[in-house]
């Protein structure tokens, strides 16, 4: 299991006109992502992603750099199975020896930011490596999947008030018993965002589950505001009300609602994770692990949720890789309940990939392949990779 290569591509993909949609981002036109490749002395080879933003565009370049220059010198000629090792090995930098020997970290100054990302998409391709070595889907290394299937929702949700029911519904109609819509700056007022959420609850009546997310763009106040406004609503969570900065700010709109508070896919290790858990800000963590430090730190935020009895719903929001990353970190862990599933135009998750992820009756099955169970479209990089 000695590396021998180490690869990071930026794929950029536009989305089809039909299935673009307008929110705080603005209009999403392309989807992007680094698919960091991982290669064996034996030919195997195990994939990643690692996120420039947690949206569905940002610029990767600088990831790959990370990567093929200061990252992959670190790797090549180790023993892949050393996961662990191989974390702290990047996180350390020349003072890993020391965090080995001493029991505690002596982290790089890039210890947050794209080093955090860049190191995420490897972290996820050398446990899709071992499990494929070993015959076994990732869930298995992580300790087996907790139950054998788990509710996936619906993600997306963009609509104007007149429109936001019948755009619900329609992932209804797939099979879906939970979804979840976007509010905040782009509906220019508070109000609108309320008025929206009301609308949404009419139409999908009592028993739907429905969340809503902010993407951080509502102020401390107006993140109260719309919790006073919605709180007939049921919610099953509101997502980043405000900037994620400002985790105090985030602990005094959950002090102020009984709304469930969601956050956690904009932070780098479960170092950020322990701080917002310190302020008692969050009741549902939601680790990216193509960010917050691949697989490996997702798990770890998966027993931070577990102790602190708290709900484990990671962001999903990406390619097919980090899906299935979250996928079975949350099949593996006791705290996860419900999965993310995008209902926005992602091409990075049907055609990057030769397998078809499938949600049936509202639910996905727990994952039997090896690895992450995917297998890239070769063509599909070629025709996407970015020159850099």
């Amino acid at each position: 299991m000695k590396i021998t290569n180490v690869e990071a591509f930026w794929l950029r993909c536009p989305i089809p006109k039909e299935k673009q949609h307008f929110s705080d981002y603005g209009l999403l036109t392309n989807f992007d992502m680094t698919l960091v490749v991982i290669t064996t002395e034996d030919g195997l080879q195990g994939f990643g992603e690692a996120k420039a933003a947690v949206g569905s565009s940002g610029v990767c370049a600088s990831i790959v750099s990370c990567i093929e220059n200061e990252l992959k010198p670190i790797l090549i000629g180790k023993n892949a199975k050393n996961i662990n090792r191989l974390w702290e090995e990047m996180y350390n930098g020349t003072r890993d020896h020391y965090a080995l020997t001493r029991g505690r970290r002596f982290p790089i100054l890039g210890r947050r930011g794209l080093t955090i990302a860049a190191m995420s998409g490897i972290d996820t391709a050398l446990w899709d490596l071992k499990g494929k070595a070993l015959g076994v889907p990732v869930m298995d290394l992580l300790g087996g999947a907790c139950r054998e299937q788990m509710p996936a929702y619906a993600s997306g949700g963009w609509a104007p008030v007149d429109h936001i029911g019948e755009q619900l519904n329609s992932y209804v109609a797939k099979g879906f018993n939970a979804v979840k819509m976007r509010v905040g700056i782009m509906d220019q007022t508070v109000q609108n965002s309320i008025d929206r959420v009301k609308a949404a609850r009419k139409a999908l009546g009592p028993h739907i589950k429905l969340m809503t997310d902010a993407h951080g763009t509502f102020s401390v106040p107006e993140a109260k505001q719309f919790c006073r406004g919605v709180e007939d609503c049921n919610l099953y969570w509101f997502e980043e009300p405000i900037n994620p900065d400002n985790r105090h700010g985030t602990a005094e709109v959950r002090a102020s609602t009984a709304i469930p508070i969601a956050a956690g896919e904009s932070e780098f290790t479960s170092f950020d994770i322990r701080d917002l858990l310190e302020v008692r800000a969050l009741d549902v963590l939601q680790p990216d692990a193509a960010i917050i430090g691949g697989i490996s730190e997702t798990m770890r935020v998966g027993h931070l949720a577990s102790v602190h009895q708290l709900e484990l719903a990671p962001h999903c929001w990406g390619s097919a890789f980090s899906f299935m990353a979250g996928l079975h970190v949350a099949f593996a862990s006791q705290a996860a309940t419900i999965i993310e599933f995008s209902l926005g135009g992602n091409p990075m998750m049907y055609d990057l990939v030769q397998e078809q992820i499938t949600v049936t009756d509202g639910v996905i099955a727990a994952p039997v392949a090896p690895g992450l169970g995917l297998t890239p479209n070769w063509n599909f990089i070629h025709e996407f990779k970015q020159k850099i």
